[in-house]
């Protein structure tokens, strides 16, 4: 028998102290980056965008991957792209943990463009207030000091 899964994860994780430092001309780069580094996993990537401060990743994981492993590697391989090219020369890093959300395939159009609207979305609300509502949405329990920009 083959193995079968059906499981769409929004991955959201921010810049080390929530810095703004992912600047739009090159975002575009690390966004193809990150879809490559997915694609070669066998996950089907539906969208990733940001903003300045964070990114959000939309896909199927292949069932023979760990997510924890997945958002290391995510974090990982880039940090090297962005040092190596310079992409954004403030950039420090990514802070620790990140955010794993699962959501319904009948979830996922509103998902992508929800993720796609990351620009004008945080025009309104800032980031800790967005990951804060999505912790909640999902019925996640957290600590607060673990929310601060420079954990």
């Amino acid at each position: 028998m083959s193995t079968y899964t059906q499981i769409l994860y929004q991955i959201v994780f921010a810049t080390k102290g929530r810095e703004r430092t992912l600047m739009e001309q090159h975002r575009d780069e690390l966004y193809r980056y990150v879809v490559g580094l997915l694609n070669q996993r066998k996950c089907h990537v539906y969208r990733v965008n940001g903003t300045e401060d964070h990114i959000h990743i939309v896909t199927h994981l292949h069932p023979t991957i760990a997510l924890a492993d997945l958002v290391k590697d995510i974090k990982l391989a880039p940090t090297d792209l962005i040092k190596r090219k310079k992409l954004f020369p403030l950039f420090r890093g990514w802070q620790d943990g990140y955010g794993a959300f699962t959501y319904s395939m009948k979830e996922k159009d509103r998902l992508i463009e929800y993720v796609k609207n990351q620009k004008e979305h945080h025009r309104v609300k800032p980031f800790k207030e967005e990951f804060i509502q999505l912790l909640n949405e999902h019925g996640i329990a957290y600590d607060e000091r673990y929310l601060s920009s420079d954990v």
